[in-house]
């Protein structure tokens, strides 16, 4: 798949039945840019059934409202939690669906791959994911949840799979080591013991 010369936009999706993250990038050239990310709260919804009908509708017009050419979507990971992965995969479905419905390029990327996508590091914390894409999309970023800066590492994941980064592995190419270094203020120092 070539790259479009023209600009476009990826909706990033981190599923989840109770508060499901999304985010939209846009592209142009070599420039990327946030135009929104935040969380879809489904907590009040009775049962399954409504929290995944909401996530359908909800995703179809947040693609409606911003017109995105790509859907990433973070896979769920195995668990020991049976019940828990079986709902992520639903939420996971419906979105896909949705995206399918809308008209858009369907990808997934395991949580791994995002992560080493952005740091460097498959194994990196959230809130080493959160950091460097500050750094790299040159924001900052304010969340209450990390469902919502997810959606955004997976974005900015399937940009940088399908080479639409080029131009930006040399930002990554020394991974959260390098970026520690150069931003040092950002260390959190514990204490004795811990």
């Amino acid at each position: 798949m070539q790259p479009s010369p023209d600009s476009y936009k990826i909706l990033g999706v981190d599923p989840g039945t109770n508060i499901l993250g999304y985010a939209i990038l846009e592209v142009s050239g070599k420039q990327v840019k946030i135009i929104t990310f935040g969380v879809i709260k489904l907590f009040k919804e009775e049962n399954q059934a409504l929290k995944l009908k909401e996530i359908f509708l909800q995703v179809q017009e947040i693609i409606e409202s911003y017109l995105p050419k790509y859907l990433a979507i973070e896979a769920p990971f195995y668990g020991k939690n049976v019940q828990s992965m079986l709902k992520l995969g639903r939420a996971q479905g419906v979105a896909i669906a949705a995206g399918i419905t809308m008209g858009l390029e369907v990808n997934e990327y395991s949580p791994k791959l995002i992560k080493k996508s952005v740091t460097g590091n498959g194994n990196a914390s959230k809130e080493q994911v959160s950091a460097m894409l500050e750094s790299i999309l040159k924001v900052k970023i304010q969340s209450e949840y990390h469902d919502a800066t997810d959606a955004l590492a997976t974005a900015y994941c399937h940009y940088n799979q399908h080479g639409f980064g080029t131009g930006t592995k040399e930002k990554l190419a020394g991974g959260w080591k390098s970026f520690l270094q150069q931003n040092p203020e950002r260390i959190k120092k514990q204490g004795p013991g811990k």
